[in-house]
């Protein structure tokens, strides 16, 4: 490896800044239209459209590829990441999202759906000790959010319907 590999030229090293600047700022644009959630990793597909946002940057940033597609992609990520926000407004949201599950409820683990999700009843009890829960009998739900995060809700009484609105086996805690 000779020393012309360590660097290049300065006008390649110009077309760097000019197209990593190009691309910065556009992301800022998009993400002002399309709105902070466009950055969200809320879902596997906005987790998907973040990391396609964040390699077609570098991609482009690196001259593999020509600003003004990379610019062009970014603007089509963009693009779908606002008709699937507009298709979960509106209620489409079974083809890219999760729907959450519940694991847990009144302290009884539903194991069926321990297997549905993978998740091992000691992943569970660690998600549990995590949030403080120091008994089963305390936990009223324990919900696989559809981001794969794990809510654990504790104390007294059952959670209200309107909590468990839209998660898989919440209509046990429906009057």
């Amino acid at each position: 490896m000779g020393l012309a590999r360590l660097w290049t030229t300065w006008s390649q090293a110009g077309l760097v800044v000019l197209s990593t600047i190009s691309i910065y700022a556009s992301v800022i644009v998009y993400t002002r239209v399309a709105g902070l959630r466009s950055l969200a990793s809320m879902s596997s597909f906005d987790f998907a459209a973040t990391v396609a946002i964040g390699s077609t940057i570098a991609t482009a940033a690196n001259l593999a590829t020509p600003t003004a597609h990379g610019l062009l992609v970014l603007g089509l990520l963009y693009l779908l990441q606002a008709i699937i926000g507009l298709a979960r407004r509106v209620g489409g949201t079974r083809a890219v999202d999760n729907r959450p599950l519940l694991l847990v409820a009144d302290g009884e683990v539903l194991e069926r759906n321990l297997r549905q999700v993978r998740v091992t009843p000691e992943e569970l009890m660690s998600q549990l000790r995590v949030n403080g829960v120091t008994r089963l009998s305390q936990v009223r739900a324990v919900v696989m959010e559809s981001t794969g995060t794990v809510s654990v809700l504790a104390g007294e009484r059952p959670p209200d319907p309107e909590i468990m609105l839209g998660v898989r086996d919440g209509d046990r805690f429906r009057g």
